[in-house]
């Protein structure tokens, strides 16, 4: 199965995609800001599969850490999550270097299928 790094500063939400996606045999790491996530993608011993991330975070916010990402790791998926449709606007630019948005609120099954069909579209 795929190494998931799940990237949110809301504790709640970051447990709640880490336990969805565990039930589909995903290995997941958490990281509670965009700087926590780079630094984990950074020092991996094993490449991430996927990152998902929230787009409003503190010290480095979802789309930068996407940015940042998607230049040094290029096989990396990203998928972002938000809540605010200005958040959602900024995203749209990024269409060439993440897979969607997945909007908040949504449920186990809604994010279980958006990593599924991230997950399924990745670059050989």
């Amino acid at each position: 199965m795929a190494r998931v790094l799940i990237a949110d500063d809301e504790t709640a939400m970051r447990e709640l995609v880490a336990r969805a996606l565990a039930l589909d045999g995903h290995v997941t790491v958490t990281a509670a800001d965009g700087a926590e996530a780079l630094d984990l993608l950074a020092g991996a011993a094993d490449p991430f599969d996927l990152l998902l991330t929230d787009i409003k975070m503190p010290v480095m916010d979802g789309i930068a850490l996407a940015l940042m990402a998607a230049r040094d790791f290029p096989r990396l998926v990203i998928l972002l999550m938000t809540g605010f449709a200005d958040q959602r606007e900024r995203a749209h630019n990024l269409k060439a270097l993440i897979h969607d948005v997945v909007t908040k609120p949504f449920s186990v099954a809604d994010i279980r299928a958006a990593a599924a069909a991230a997950l399924a579209a990745r670059k050989p």
